[in-house]
């Protein structure tokens, strides 16, 4: 049992509690999972964030909704796994380095790569601190005990593993094709790093001259500079216009080489003159129409984007250098005889910038159609993984049914090294765990691994596998949750899923959340370019980190964009301000009560029975919406409940009896205070950590921490129905006088007459019994009530469920604008009654729904019936005064 402590200071002020709280929780090792528990086990494993810099908004929010699971189900007596970690970013991070090392005057070549990979260690080791850093400032839930990264020991025994393994079952092979290059960073890219971009380009149409000089066939290319490698042009084999050249040759201006005119299905007679150049070292489409007809490759470009000795009269050119220089030459010799502009997409490096370069290269693919198949049929059956929401499935689907086969070699330093060696004088290839025994007769493989390889094996590989009689393999695999963003649903999502049902058998989890992207308010993209980038760290720095998560974790819902706002980041902190005063306003009546003095077993009032009531509703609402990971509606539930029902109405009702002095109410209404308060706090904690472990620790509660105590459940003995209804027609009562009396302009200090007509003899006993709460809240002089009262002359007149009330207000009542306003009610239930009616109208809707449905919608029409008399009553009244 712990004793309430020390009351709250006078001013909320993130900054201060949020100080130092942290460690006090990694100190308590409220984070870390228990293993020996015997609960059953949570799992999530963090999308390890680059080792290249800071986490920007979009890591906030999806490590935020992560947050948010994993607390609420470590208080749901799970024993809860966040598993941490980080991913070496194989060419964003060697960039880096690399930029680093320019400014310093230096390359990597200067140092060789052993030195290089040792001071990209270091840059590694930097950075990750100031990750963890900002983990610790977003209040993240992590066990840094079981932190990993992909490139430590662990992770690189898997990585071999599933290389060899797939290379032994011939899913891994190594051949010439055209790749994606980027000839900024010397290395190959992967489909998905690479981003398409339009821009204005231009169609170059050339006469290539047939060598027995009877004419010439018309081409087009987007880049002339390829002319230089064409070992063919294609027609279509029915295409009339030419079968007669199928066979012939053409010269090939500027170069004079002899090539073939070929007949392919994959011509396109409609398109253009349908004749098409044949490049096959320069073009993925040509590679295959080269191997189809047996056609040279001649690749005329560098690594680095220039043209090689090929290329001719051309060598040393930059490729867009020679692109000018090729294309004035084929005018001034006759050949270019139209230039014709176009918009077009061009691939370019996704890390550098660079336009992209298809390019003939010896590398390292995975064959993916049957590791896609496996995959494809998992979402088949019982046992898929579900996508939230659920329309995410068909873009991983479409991905995986028109898969290609993976490049998976980078030409880098900074990766995991391939285990490949070839043999110095046979050229023979050996895959393995370890380098052959007679090291000295062998090479490895210069290349390293597509940092997605190693970043696809995350959920199982950071459990101990390839060992799968690791304990922690077998406790924490397959993960509960994955919660990641749509745009790395190809790069990531489709990878764990495939290489988790090849190595392990099953899926790697039971559900994916997916979020869109943090846009700027304006709906653009975040970018440095733009100058419109925010930096989680300064929000916090200025409003706490409680405020951007909980905007950032309510501010969509699943799948959708989130447009970050500054002016929503400070509702949010007038949001906790709120809960601050409230809970320094219950602290200050019950100093000195303890956990077990909460006692709910007497009478309790009115109020303490609705608040309790709808804390029961919060509790059952805020649970089933965050299971279904609806968490912008978990928001607006507890802001709800919070500031309106308990803010703004209970604290105002319990003022009463607080200041009373009947001391047995006195004692309920503390008890209820402390009760609810606490129970809030439990549900806003996976949201906003830090405020209500603040609050938490400062009631009169049971454990250490709030991180550990349980998650909220109904207590249907707290339910009272009729109460709450009763609290219902109190608040309907007091609101319409309050706005009664701001149309008029009376404000609530004045006192009025306020008179109550009850529709029944029930009614009138609660309006009786409750009258306290309607002297205080409306200010009355006198307060009139029972059944079938008259308006009392000039008066304004509200309805509601079970009453009509009147305020004489002689003298400042306008009996045109009462009248106008009063049309305007009777049309409104008008509408209400025609809608429910036509409801109960419709047979297959009274036949099919549940009876508590159709019994409502009947209760509804009895009521909005009734308050459509009694308007239609009174404006009969006011006609006649």
């Amino acid at each position: 049992m712990t004793e309430q402590q020390p009351q709250l200071s006078t001013k909320y002020d993130p900054k201060t509690i949020e100080q130092g709280r942290y460690e006090w929780w990694l100190k308590g090792k409220y984070f870390e999972a228990q293993p020996e528990s015997g609960k059953e086990p949570y799992t999530i494993v963090i999308p390890p964030p680059n080792v290249t810099g800071k986490l920007h908004l979009g890591h906030a929010w999806d490590t935020t909704l992560q947050d948010i699971l994993i607390r609420m189900k470590r208080m749901q007596g799970y024993d809860a796994l966040w598993l941490p970690g980080m991913d070496h970013a194989g060419i964003a991070t060697q960039a880096k380095v690399e930029q680093k090392l320019r400014a310093e005057g230096t390359t990597r070549y200067d140092l060789g790569r052993e030195a290089f990979v040792q001071e990209t260690w270091k840059w590694k080791e930097e950075y990750a601190d100031h990750i963890r850093m900002q983990w610790a400032k977003l209040g993240l839930g992590l066990d840094y005990s079981r932190e990993r990264f992909t490139l430590d020991e662990g992770l690189s025994n898997a990585v071999k593993e599933v290389f060899v393994n797939l290379y032994n079952k011939q899913l891994i092979y190594r051949g010439e094709r055209i790749i994606n290059w980027d000839p900024a960073t010397k290395t190959a890219l992967s489909d998905i790093e690479v981003i398409h971009q339009d821009i204005q380009g231009a169609f170059y149409h050339m006469q290539y001259p047939l060598t027995d000089g009877t004419g010439h066939i018309e081409v087009a290319t987007t880049r002339p500079e390829t002319m230089l490698g064409d070992t063919a042009v294609a027609v279509h084999p029915e295409d009339e216009r030419y079968m007669h050249l199928i066979g012939k040759t053409v010269t090939l201006p500027i170069v004079g080489r002899e090539i073939k005119i070929v007949a392919d299905d994959y011509v396109d007679m409609e398109f253009g003159s349908g004749a098409v150049k044949i490049t096959p070292a320069h073009d993925p489409n040509d590679f295959e129409i080269g191997n189809r007809h047996n056609l040279e490759r001649v690749l005329v470009m560098n690594e680095d984007g220039t043209m090689n000795g090929l290329a001719g009269k051309y060598e040393g050119m930059d490729r867009f250098e020679c692109r000018k220089q090729i294309v004035a030459d084929l005018q001034e010799a006759g050949v270019l005889f139209k230039i014709e502009e176009h918009m077009h997409s061009v691939g370019h490096s996704e890390r550098s910038g660079a336009v992209v370069e298809p390019y003939l290269s010896t590398q390292w693919f995975v064959k993916m159609q049957p590791l896609a198949d496996e995959a494809i049929k998992l979402q088949q059956g019982e046992g898929k993984v579900e996508f939230v929401p659920d329309r995410f499935e068909n873009t991983y689907l479409r991905w995986m049914e028109n898969i290609r086969d993976w490049c998976i070699s980078r030409q880098l330093w900074w990766g995991h090294r391939i285990p490949a060696w070839y043999h110095n004088e046979t050229g023979e290839i050996y895959v393995g765990h370890e380098a052959p025994a007679d090291i000295e007769n062998w090479k490895q493989d210069e290349d390293v691994l597509d940092t997605w390889f190693s970043s696809a094996l995350w959920p199982f590989s950071t459990m101990g596998w390839p060992d799968e009689s690791n304990e922690e393999f077998k406790r924490y695999y397959p993960t509960n949750a994955l919660v990641t963003g749509y745009d790395i649903i190809a790069f990531w999502v489709s990878r764990m899923i495939f290489q988790g049902i090849e190595f392990t058998g099953k899926r790697p989890f039971d559900d994916v959340l997916i979020h869109g992207l943090v846009r700027a308010e304006d709906g653009r993209k975040m970018s440095k370019s733009l100058g419109n980038g925010i930096d989680p760290m300064d929000v916090i720095e200025k409003y706490g980190a409680d405020a951007l998560r909980y905007f950032l974790s309510t501010g969509s819902s699943p799948g959708q964009d989130l447009r970050f706002s500054i002016e929503k980041v400070e509702s949010v902190w007038n949001f906790a301000n709120k809960i601050w005063n409230a809970s320094r306003f219950a602290m200050m009546n019950m100093e000195g009560m303890k956990f077990e003095d909460i006692d709910l077993s007497g009478e309790k009032s009115v109020a303490d029975a609705w608040i309790l009531t709808r804390l029961n509703e919060t509790i059952d609402q805020v649970t089933k919406l965050a299971e279904k990971y609806e968490f912008g509606e978990v928001g607006r539930a507890l802001y709800n409940f919070i500031w309106d029902d308990f803010c703004d109405w209970y604290i105002e009702m319990a003022k009463l009896p607080l200041y009373g002095e009947d001391e047995e109410a006195k004692k309920m209404t503390r008890s209820v205070l402390a009760y609810v308060l606490d129970n809030t706090m439990r549900l806003l904690h996976p949201f906003m950590p830090f405020i209500t472990e603040e609050i938490w620790q400062s009631l009169p509660h049971e454990g250490e921490s709030i991180t550990i105590a349980a998650w909220p459940t109904v207590n249907d003995s707290l339910t009272d129905s009729a109460k709450a209804s009763n609290m219902k027609l109190l608040s309907d009562i007091i609101r319409s006088v309050r706005t009664i009396r701001a149309e008029v302009q009376t404000p609530m200090s004045k006192k009025v007459p306020l008179y109550i007509s009850a529709k029944d003899g029930e009614t009138l006993a609660v309006l009786e019994a409750n009258a306290m709460y309607l002297e205080k809240f409306c200010n009355p002089e006198p307060l009139v009530l029972g059944q079938g009262i008259e308006a009392p002359g000039q008066s304004m007149s509200s309805v509601v469920s079970g009453a009509q009330l009147f305020l004489p207000l002689e003298g400042l009542i306008d009996i045109a604008a009462e009248t106008a306003r009063l049309e305007k009610e009777l049309e409104k239930w008008a509408k209400e009654v025609k809608l429910v009616q036509g409801k109960l109208s419709n047979e297959r809707f009274v036949s099919k729904a549940p009876e508590a449905v159709v019994a409502e919608e009947r209760a509804k029409q009895q009521d909005y019936q009734e308050k459509y008399t009694i308007v239609e009553k009174r404006l009969a009244e006011l006609k006649n005064l």
